[in-house]
């Protein structure tokens, strides 16, 4: 039996909420923005449309694994680049993420929070995968 601690509970808390809140955004621009919507979005900013597509994968598949538990470490950095640039995409609106397109605040705010989730790791509750955890070692 392994002894839980309060930071095994706050990085659990941290990977799900964070990993619903990606879940909640790659399906958004699936269902409501569309994939060509959001391609075209991407492609407005100046970005390659094939962005688009590794965004979604990226906020769909990481959002998945950070609510197992699964690579949390691993999953984490390129989430990181991925809000990293949704701060950039938004910097043009101001501070304030209720200004009209989104200002750059809860971008920002989310690329420290997925952060503190890769310091602490997966945390209680986790799936645990052997053979990935063998492989990810400390980024498991």
């Amino acid at each position: 039996m392994t002894t839980r601690t309060n930071a095994d509970y706050a990085a659990f808390v941290l990977r799900v909420t964070s990993g619903v809140a990606f879940l909640a955004h790659g399906w958004m621009k699936v269902s409501l923005f569309t994939i060509p919507g959001t391609v075209a979005f991407f492609e407005s900013l100046g970005l390659p449309g094939f962005f688009a597509y590794l965004t979604i994968l990226g906020e769909l598949g990481g959002g998945l694994a950070l609510i197992l538990g699964v690579g949390v470490r691993a999953v984490s950095i390129p989430l990181i680049a991925i809000l990293l640039g949704s701060v950039w995409a938004h910097s043009g609106f101001g501070w304030s993420f209720s200004n009209e397109g989104g200002g750059w605040e809860y971008p920002l705010f989310w690329t420290v929070v997925q952060g503190v989730v890769a310091v602490l790791g997966r945390g209680a509750f986790a799936l645990r995968v052997p053979e990935l955890d063998r492989r990810l070692g400390q980024f498991a």
